[in-house]
This record gives C-alpha cells, structure tokens and sequence, in this order.
C-alpha cells in the first residue's frame, strides 16, 4: 500500500480507533468555535496509542498566525516526547492541513495524519496541492482521510454560517 491509505484498506478495529480519537479532536474543535476561533481540534497518539497532547486553534485567542491545532499539537508532543521527530506517532486533525501545518508535520516526521474534512481553499494533504507526496518532501507520510467526515464538515459550516448572521 502507498502512503494515501484509503477507508477500504482499514481494517474494522483501527476503523473504530481512528472514530474514538477523531471524536475526542472534534470535541476540542468545538471548544475552539465556543471561544472564536476556527473550530479545529488535533490530537497526537504515540505509538503504544496513548495520548502525547491535544490541543485547538488559538489563532484569536494568542494574536498568533500559527497558532493552529496541528502546530500547537507538535510543539506539545516534540516536549513530551523530549524529540523534535514524531517517529511512530498519530495525528488527528478535525480539517485537512494547511502548507504550513503540513511542513511542520514534514518536519517532524509523523507518522500517520488522519483527517476528517477536506479543505478545498487551503487542503496541502490532498485537495488543492500535496505536500507530503511532492518532490519538496523528504518523509513519506501515510494519510487516511475522511474519518467523521461529515461531522467535521458540518462543524466547519455551521461556525461560518453562524459567523455570517
């Protein structure tokens, strides 16, 4: 198998593991929306699949452009893990990576990213360009895409579409 996994390739137990830790980064997501921010919630699993960190947009909150899930996810994580490399390790994001969060997933040599929704404005993963396929990137990253699809997606647009009225 190349490193863009697909549902279909999943077996049913590592289906259900992916479903837990995604419900856990959409509970963070809607935490962020509560407080202003974009809901995105990223959560990072280390090998023996405990939990190493999760964590929200902060951008609003902290006045800090990277201040993304995924970025603020990795730093937590390189501490804990005393590491700059990721090696062996999950993370769950609620929205497919910007350029920026997939460099830094790059960077620190994650293992596995799974992503609920696609990102059709800013998606480096998959929709719009892919990073971690390119010939800029020196790590093979395995992506599975679309766990709790739908609920991220909805989440995403039910923050806008209030944001709009």
């Amino acid at each position: 198998m190349n490193s863009r996994q697909s549902l279909s390739y999943l077996n049913y137990d590592a289906y259900l593991l992916h479903r837990q830790w995604m419900k856990q980064a959409i509970a963070l997501a809607n935490e962020a929306g509560k407080a202003g921010e974009i809901p995105v919630g990223a959560i990072i699993v280390d090998e023996r699949g405990n939990l190493l960190t999760e964590s929200a947009n902060r951008k609003q909150r902290d006045g800090d452009p990277t201040a993304h899930a995924e970025i603020l996810a990795i730093r937590e994580a390189c501490k804990v893990k005393q590491n700059y490399y990721l090696k062996n390790c999950t993370l769950y994001v609620t929205l497919e990576p910007c350029p920026m969060c997939a460099g830094a997933i790059i960077q620190a040599r994650l293992s596995l990213l799974v992503y609920g929704a696609s990102d059709p404005k800013t998606g480096a993963i998959r929709t719009v360009t892919n990073l971690p396929d390119s010939a800029c990137s020196f790590h093979r990253l395995s992506v599975i895409a679309g766990i709790r699809e739908s609920e991220c997606r909805q989440q995403l647009q039910a923050w806008f579409a209030n944001r709009r009225n």
